[in-house]
Order: C-alpha cells, then structure tokens, then sequence
C-alpha cells in the first residue's frame, strides 16, 4: 500500500508540474479585452482555464493590426504551447506564423485556416440570434401603426450579415409584416470601436420608430446603450399596468455575445450569447490533456456554443409565454425542423 501510495503520488505531482508547464498565449482584436462583448467572452474563457487548470497565460492588445502578427511569433518563438487569434481579422496573421512554426498549436475564433496544427472555433449565430429576433418581436409595440425593430452592425461583412439575417428571420417568424432597419458602423477595424458612430445610428433607428434595436458592433455597441439612457431615463423601464391594460413606452437593446443585461439593468431586453468563453476553455483543455487537433471546432445551439439570457437585471420583461415560444423553436432549430438562413 506504501508503494502503491507513493507512485499515485508521483504521478499526481508529475500531471500537476505538467499542467504548469502549459503555456497560452492570447491575441486580441481591435477591440480590447475589455469591450464587455466579444474580446471579454474569450478572456473569461482563458482565465478560467488558467485558475482551474494551472495554465501559465500571458495576452497582447496590439495597438494597430500591424503588430499582431509580431506578437503570434513572439509566442509561438518562445515555445508556448497555444497560441490563440480573437478574431476574423487575426486569421491572416495565424496562418503566416502556424505554417512557420508547424509544431506549434495555434487556435482562431471567427475564422477558419485550414492547416494541421490549427483549430479554427466558429459559430452559428444565425441561430442564437433567431431566438433574440423572436423576442425583440414579441416585445416589439406599434408606433404610427407599424411594428419597427433596429439592428446595428459592427463591420458590414459575411460573419456579422449571420447575425443579421437570423434576427431578421426570427422576428418575421412572430409578425411576418414586422419592419427591420440595418445600418452598419463601418467598413474597417475601426467600426467595431466608435460609441459616437453607434449612438448616432441608434437615434436614427429610434426616431424612424425602432422599439427595440439588437447591436453586433463590438466596442460600439455602448453607443446604443447610450442612446437607451437618454431615451428612457437611466433607471429600469419595465412595463407598467395601468387600469388593467399594460402600458410600455420603452425603447430596449438586445446586447450580444457577452451577457450584457447588467450594463443598463431593465433597458436591455436580452443578450445573445456567443460562448467565446466556452471555445477558449474547450481548446486550452484539450491542448492540456495532449488532445487538440487541427480543423473545424462549431458551436451552435445543440452544443451550448450560443443561447439568450435571461437573469435578475432583464427577467420583468421577458413573460413566460415569450420563453415558452422561445424554447420551443429552439428545439425546433436543434432538431432540424427549422434551418435558420446565414446568408441575405
């Protein structure tokens, strides 16, 4: 038994040493891992697997693109054992420097580069923002007899068109007469960064009868949460009854990738969940256990990679029967009865 203890022990001290010796090492996009969105989803993801895996993590915010190549070779130099990309536009930059160093592992969200030692984590979010389109509808009132719904993009390009499409696609599902605008921050980097460009938007959408307005801009979509402050007032705007009939004059937001529900408690109707966090965690994992292999890694609604959120700051105005109808074509998504469009 002495024995026996004495190899556990070794080996549970020789497993804990080489989790240690893990190293990541993490590059962000444009927008910073503070944008309470998508770059924050992804650090969650990494700080947790470094509390709860013993991981060594070190991450860059390159000041421009130019200089993310240089800090994915930096990494990959010193022999770190991951090296992530956040973001479509870092996919350029991972495929130069994992076809320089094969024997490294590299790992990019949002994209996809086909080479062995690279995990390319995408997502359906066409589907999660169907659910999110279902419930902006349903929440939705008539303003000069007409249903308006908003949406503001980031950059105008395929990935964030997916986020558009789904909540088109899901609010017409509930009114099929329903109307959407689309406007989009910008054709650059910097669109995913420009409160000021998204306030503006958001006013427009607003005044032009938007009752609810669902942002995938990154950074910029604190513009429009912005916009809801001035709108309605800076405190909760739940629905009223007045003499039996329920009264609601609010202006809400749909928040994205992060659960943002928080950042204007009772104005920001849900939050359409891309689980960056889950993908990150999930790859850091399996380069711990010696398991992650190159190709495709999708995240959608049957696996847990995308949802909606409902928590204290949001659930007065999300009613059972707009759950119910919620879930149920969830199910209805997961189980191949309804194919969400991702493309216009």
């Amino acid at each position: 038994m002495k024995k026996l203890l004495g190899v556990l022990l070794v080996v549970f001290f020789m497993s804990v040493q080489a989790w240690a010796e893990v190293k990541v090492g993490i590059v962000f996009d444009a927008g910073g891992k503070n944008d309470r969105s998508f770059n924050q989803s992804a650090w969650k993801g990494a700080q947790k697997a470094r509390d709860e895996l013993g991981i060594h993590l070190k991450d860059v915010e390159p000041g421009d693109s130019s200089a993310v190549e240089e800090a994915m070779r930096a990494f990959a130099s010193e022999g770190y054992d991951l090296v992530f990309g956040i973001g479509f536009m870092n996919s350029t930059a991972i495929k130069n420097v994992a076809t320089e160093y094969p024997d490294i592992k590299f790992a990019i969200v949002d994209a996809v580069v086909d080479l062995p030692n690279v995990s390319s984590l995408v997502f359906k979010e066409q589907e999660g923002s169907y659910l999110v389109g279902m419930i902006a509808a349903m929440r939705s009132r008539v303003i000069d007899g007409k249903r308006t719904l908003g949406f503001i993009g980031g950059m105008e390009i395929p990935l964030i068109q997916k986020f558009e499409v789904g909540y088109i696609a899901g609010a017409k599902k509930i009114y099929p007469a329903i109307k959407v605008i689309v406007n989009y921050v910008g054709n650059t980097p910097t669109a995913w960064n420009d409160p000021a460009k998204g306030k503006e938007i958001a006013k427009s959408q607003i005044g032009k009868g938007a009752s609810v307005i669902y942002a995938a801009a990154g950074g910029s979509g604190s513009g429009l949460f912005d916009a809801l402050k001035e709108e309605n007032g800076r405190g909760p705007c739940f629905p009223k009854v007045r003499k039996g009939q329920r009264v609601d004059n609010c202006i809400y937001a749909i928040g994205v990738d992060s659960n943002q529900n928080y950042i204007v408690p009772g104005q920001i109707l849900t939050s359409m969940l891309k689980r960056v966090d889950v993908a990150v965690f999930d790859a850091i994992e399996k380069v711990v256990n010696d398991e992650l292999t190159g190709g495709f890694n999708v995240y959608g609604l049957d696996n847990g990679g995308v949802g909606y959120s409902i928590d204290k700051f949001n659930r007065r105005l999300i009613t059972s029967k707009m759950e119910k109808v919620a879930n149920l074509f969830k199910k209805k998504i997961i189980n191949g009865e309804i194919q969400v469009p991702e493309k216009r």
